[in-house]
This record gives C-alpha cells, structure tokens and sequence, in this order.
C-alpha cells in the first residue's frame, strides 16, 4: 500500500496531459485510482472533462490538442508546437513527481523527452501504432519514457524486443461496460419501443471527422431506409459543438432521416441499437464491448491516405479485427467507403445468422481478456515507478 508524504513535504504532484475524448476517459480513471492511495496528491497538465471533474487543473483546453491526419496537422503546427513549448517550461518550473503522456504521442512524447533529460520520470499511456507502422518509432520512445502503459496484450512484445520497460495494464472500458449490456433498459432510457429497427450512426468525436463522415453516414443511413422504411438512427454527439455541427450538416444535406441526436450517451445508444455504423478508432472497442454488430468506416486526407498506405505493414484498421487477427467486422476504408457498400454490408448485419453468432461469441472472449481492473493496474504501475525513482 502507498504511503502519502509526509506532513509539511509538498503533496505528490502529478502530470498528465491527452489530447482527446478517449485519453480523457483513460486520465480520468487513472486519476481517480491514483487519489484512493493519495488523496492529496496534485493533478495538472492538459485533460477534458472527465480528468477536470476529477479535480485535474487544465493549462489549455484540451480540445486544442485534438487533430486527426498527418497532413490536417500541418495548418495547426505552429500553434501546437507553441503550445507544446509553453507547456514544457511551465512543467519544470511545476517540477511534477512523474509526467503522463496518455495517447497523442505526436504531441507527448516530445514532453515526455524534455523532461526526462531534465531529471523527471515519465510514463506514455497507449501504445502507438508501432507493431502496424514506423517500428523505429521505439527508439525514440526508449528515448523519451521510462515505462510504457499498453491496454492490449499483443503490444507487450515490440518493447520487449527494444528493452522498454513495458505492462499490460488492460481497458478501462473492458471494465466498465458490462459483459451483458442491459438493451431493454437503454432503449426504455432514450425512449426507444423495444419492436423498433435501431441503427446507431458514430461518424466520430473530432471536427474534421465530422466534416469527413457526417455527410456520408446520413447518405448511408438514407439508402438503409430506402430498402428498411422501418429503420430509425440515434446518433450520439460528443459535444454541444459537435451537435450544432451536425446539425448544419443535416440542414444542409436536406435528408429528412427519424434519427435523434444525442447529447453524449454513447454507451446507452451502443446498448440500445441493433448495429451500428462507426468510425474507426476507439469507438470500436466500445462497439465490441457492448456486442453490437459494426460496419467501421473512415477517410481522411487524400495525402495522409496514401502517405499510410505505404507505410502500415497490418492487414485491418479495426480494434476488433486486430485483437481478434482476423476480420470480424467489414471495414471500408476512403474510396470504397460509400453508402452503397457500407449501407449493403449493414442491412447484412440486421438478421440474425449463425457467422453473426460466431462474431458476438468472439467479442465476449476479448471483451474477458481486456478485463484487467485497468485504472488501479496503471495506478499501481505509475506508483511502482515513483518508488523505483525515489520519487515515494
């Protein structure tokens, strides 16, 4: 069991910085198991709502660090590489007992690499995408992080191999979500008839996701009801901002679709809908945590496409289908992202069949092997680390 410091020393003073939706939610729940043994401690950086409800102190918004793309991120580099900068001197003037770098690693791991040559121990939460693309990225990691925090267990081996300490700490979802979503009491919460067809339409938490997907998935959820006048949509907006701006969307597109925009409450539309039509990301592991049929889209920059292309050694996108090592959920991908494939391959997934229970007993069996009591496993492995580095 952690020791609080001692009275008249300084509380524990702890760093985190994410850079969006799904590394707030990780942040959130690390801070939380980090105040059960040190109720005291300070918690500071860049974090969304969830780490600020958990009384974290916000430098900047953290919405500010959210960017998608290897090439969107070059019309706002200067101002993340300022905001980068200004962050870096304040945290050592702060002199944090440990820094965590959760997800973002474009914009962490070079945090996490001034402040360990200044002497601070540092942590990078969520593995990058080192086993699909860029492998060398490790050396630089090796560089920038004492202890790296990976939540699947495939990813374990490449930091092994590069003498990273590395451990397995789980999803904090996978814990979360129950193994047996409630589908009648989330219907009866949105107000949803439990006889109703109900497809869930995920375009993503981000602005330029939306300004990518939002279009494509109404005209999708159009061709779906063409063939299904039954079928209604929920589709759940991560923020005020995301829902004004989905609204303009719709208004724009002039199609007139039963759906229902939804403030937040993904996990009830998830739990709620008969499948769902989702941007890749993480997104997807809630998906398959809640044992929803999926149909996982995605485009981006021209550019940024092709430029990944080239470089991703991995045959999937899809959290589901790289945890499973083979394809258990269609995923359509730039070009071939259309209404008319992705509304075909969702009318699929709306009968029941036996590959579909195949699929459902396949997401029961990840879903067990990421249940790992998350949040207090990264807590204690961070702690671990303090002690290591006399930090505690």
């Amino acid at each position: 069991m952690s020791v609080q410091k001692a009275s008249g020393e300084r509380p524990l003073r702890i760093a985190l910085v994410a850079g969006e939706a799904s590394g707030d939610t990780l942040g959130a729940g690390l801070v939380r198991a980090l105040k059960q043994s040190h109720p005291h401690a300070e918690f500071i950086g860049i974090g969304g709502p969830r780490m600020l409800a958990e009384g974290m102190q916000s430098r900047v918004p953290m919405e500010r660090l959210s960017v998608m793309g290897l090439v969107e991120v070059l019309g706002r580099l200067r101002e993340l590489l300022r905001i980068r900068k200004e962050l870096v001197a304040w945290l050592l003037e702060q002199q944090p007992d440990v820094f965590i770098g959760i997800d973002a690693p474009d914009f962490t791991l070079g945090v996490e690499r001034k402040l360990r040559d200044a002497g601070i121990p540092t942590v990078h939460y969520v593995s990058p995408s080192v086993w699909a693309w860029r492998e060398k990225r490790v050396l630089g990691i090796q560089k920038s992080t004492d202890l790296m925090l990976t939540l699947f267990p495939f990813e374990e081996e490449i930091y092994r191999k590069h003498q990273v300490a590395v451990r397995c700490v789980g999803h904090t979802l996978a814990d979360e979500i129950p193994l047996q979503p409630d589908h009648d009491a989330a219907r009866a919460a949105l107000g949803i008839a439990s006889e109703t067809k109900l497809l869930a339409l995920m375009p993503g938490s981000r602005n330029g996701e939306l300004r990518k997907l939002g279009l494509l998935f109404l005209q999708t959820a159009a061709w779906c009801q063409q063939r299904e006048p039954e079928l209604h949509f929920v589709m759940p907006c991560a923020s005020e901002e995301r829902k004004l701006q989905m609204q303009a969307i719709i208004a724009e597109s002039g199609i007139d679709l039963p759906l229902m925009l939804l403030d937040g409450q993904a996990h009830q539309a998830l739990a709620a809908c008969d499948s769902v039509l989702i941007a890749s990301g993480t997104a997807t592991l809630e998906a398959m945590l809640f044992k929803r049929p999926m149909v996982v889209a995605y485009r981006m920059a021209g550019l940024t496409f092709r430029i990944l292309k080239r470089l991703v050694k991995v045959g999937h996108v899809a959290l589901p289908n790289l945890l499973a090592k083979r394809e258990v959920v269609p995923e359509f991908l730039q070009d071939a992202a259309t209404p008319e494939t992705m509304g075909a391959a969702l009318m699929q997934l709306l009968a029941p069949t036996a590959e579909r229970a195949e699929t459902q007993a396949t997401f029961m069996h990840l879903h067990e092997m990421l249940r790992r009591n998350a949040d207090q496993a990264a807590a204690e492995a961070v702690l671990d680390l303090l002690r290591q580095k006399g930090r505690l």
